[in-house]
């Protein structure tokens, strides 16, 4: 125990017995400084023990330093009685820690110790009644109940962030707004990551004129600021698409936003667009730096799994060189469906043998999915169990070839067509794949 310079705040918590704690007595006597300090010694805990004269002191030590607990004399030069209590324990509380608070009064009634721990003390003790026993005692008592408001508190901030974060990944995952009953629509989401959000974002809205337009974007970056940017993208893309903007005008008036909401100059999005035409007898891409969608065609039991050529690839939204971005048109003859996807399933590493008999690229010697491997993954699902439910059963097996959550948050969409001479309905699906609830599953 040394009551030598204040030690700037560190990272160590004291122990369950109070056992490395750092005290601050706040006492303007020496004698009765002398006495507790002899006190603490008795008492055997292994703590560093402080001393401030003032209120100021104290205060001014409480904002530079880590103190786990004040020992509190209420008869101070610069404060008297229960104001001292209620001012260091406001002072306290603003604290990252806020300290644990033990009062010592010369009054022997009770009155103005339990008014001072209605004021925010955890105890009180009576001088001149105080042995070493007793202090110890309630020095760990004072210490283990702070210990345990502070983990309460860390629970809640905990819930508050995940119920903030599950809200942010619902605005990512919104509803389609698509009438026609033989149009496909199945979307999913898998946080990466460790649960942290991402801005992958994606969307499909049918337009009066029969068309239906789809996207789906990533966000450079990985946080809150990133996920809140692909929210807003998302909706700006919806409200464009919903006031008949042209197809080749959306992304520049996205582009716009982004430039106006990012919260770095150097963030940047890749963005897919997929626009099927009235007739179903063709779709438009534009790309804007992102991964190539995959081509569904084929009847039901039998669909291949084609990925178009970028022949259209035009520069990321934000990214300050010259280019825009041109249509990439294919035409199509009968059922078919479109898969767009966000490269946290490319990004995927594979530990061991996938069994899909392609050449997986490496990065720094570790195997990764690749483009040719999830093309390859998709094929073998469809060719398994067909397209109902497909991107759940991909998502959920990169996940698995990864050995649990992604590095990256990864976002899949398909939009099709079932054809014209059959009474097939589209089907529509929805995944917001929790890590936890995977992880049980």
């Amino acid at each position: 125990m040394s009551s030598g310079d204040v030690r700037r705040r560190g990272s160590d918590d004291p122990g369950p017995d109070g056992a490395g704690a750092i005290v601050l007595l706040v006492e303007d006597d020496d004698g009765d400084a002398l006495l507790v300090e002899e006190l603490l010694k008795d008492a055997g805990v292994e703590l560093e023990l402080l001393r401030a004269r003032t209120l100021a002191e104290a205060s001014a030590t409480l904002a530079r330093s880590r103190i786990d607990c004040l020992l509190l004399d209420l008869g101070l030069p610069d404060a008297a009685g229960l104001d001292v209590v209620e001012q260091l324990a406001h002072f306290a509380e603003r604290t990252a820690t806020p300290p644990a608070l033990v009062v010592l009064t010369g009054h022997t009634g009770v009155d103005q110790g339990v008014q001072a721990v209605a004021a925010g003390a955890d105890d009180y003790l009576i001088k001149g009644e105080t042995d070493a026993h007793l202090l110890g005692r309630s020095l760990r008592y004072a210490l283990q109940r702070r210990h345990s408001v502070a983990q309460q508190r860390a629970l809640f901030r905990s819930e508050i962030r995940a119920a903030e974060t599950a809200r942010l990944e619902r605005a990512l995952l919104p509803k389609p707004l698509v009438q026609d009953a033989k149009v496909s629509v199945m979307v999913g989401y898998l946080p990466g990551g460790g649960g942290l959000l991402g801005g992958d974002f994606f969307d499909t809205v049918e337009r009066p004129d029969g068309s239906v337009l789809s996207v789906i974007g990533d966000v450079a970056g990985h946080g809150p600021d990133e996920a809140a940017l692909g929210a807003t993208l998302r909706t700006a893309w919806r409200t464009l698409v919903m006031t008949d903007t042209a197809p080749d005008r959306v992304m520049p008036q996205l582009e716009r936003v982004l430039r106006t909401e990012r919260p770095r100059p150097e963030t940047f999005v890749t963005l897919c667009q997929v626009v099927v035409s009235p007739e179903r007898d063709g779709v438009d891409v534009y790309l804007a730096g992102h991964l190539p969608p995959m081509l569904l065609t084929g009847p039901v039991g039998a669909v291949v799994c084609d990925v178009l050529p970028p022949t259209g690839r035009g520069r990321a939204l934000g990214i300050p060189v010259e280019g825009g971005w041109r249509r990439q048109h294919v035409a199509l003859d009968g059922p078919f469906a479109v898969l767009l996807y966000t490269d946290g399933l490319i990004e995927a590493e594979v530990g061991h043998d996938t069994g899909l008999g392609v050449q997986l690229p490496a990065r720094h010697g570790v195997p990764r999915l690749g483009s040719s491997g999830l093309h390859a993954l998709v094929q073998d699902e469809l060719d398994r169990d067909g397209i109902e439910g497909v991107v759940e059963r991909v998502l959920r097996r990169v996940r698995d070839l990864h050995g649990g959550p992604l590095n990256d948050d990864a976002a899949m969409l398909i939009v099709g067509w079932t054809g014209r001479d059959n009474a097939i309905l589209g089907a529509r699906s929805s995944t917001l794949a929790d890590s936890a609830e995977w992880a049980r599953s």
